[in-house]
């Protein structure tokens, strides 16, 4: 059975997709991004996003019984590579003991130009 997470934000049902999906242990949550109903948030403060970002992400862990501690993956796209010592920091903080398998990479314009990272997350739960 899976357990679904909705997106809060138009995008969901523009794009068809859920912030996060539960299949059994698994969980995967989609890109999230600091942008939201008022536009984005923490606007040229990459490390302020990424703060944003991992606390949706962990909201979106905990609707479906998970948690931060369970994330074994992640994947930081950025808009320019010069933020990812602050990105990093805002990630650092987040995963101090999980220390999931991590890829980051520049991936130039996102969905809205003042948005200067999007995260995902792939979480195993009761491992």
């Amino acid at each position: 059975m899976k357990r679904r997470v909705e997106v809060a934000s138009e995008w969901g049902a523009r794009i068809g997709y859920s912030r996060a999906v539960r299949a059994g242990n698994l969980v995967i949550v989609s890109g999230t991004s600091a942008g939201g109903p008022a536009g984005v948030s923490h606007k040229g403060d990459a490390e302020g996003q990424a703060e944003l970002v991992l606390q949706r992400i962990g909201e979106a862990l905990d609707a479906v019984g998970a948690s931060l501690e369970d994330v074994v993956e992640t994947r930081v796209f950025l808009r320019d590579m010069a933020d990812w010592q602050a990105v990093g920091n805002a990630h650092a903080r987040a995963f101090a003991s999980a220390r999931p398998a991590t890829t980051l990479l520049q991936a130039g314009a996102l969905i809205d130009p003042d948005m200067l990272v999007e995260i995902a997350a792939t979480a195993i739960v009761g491992e």
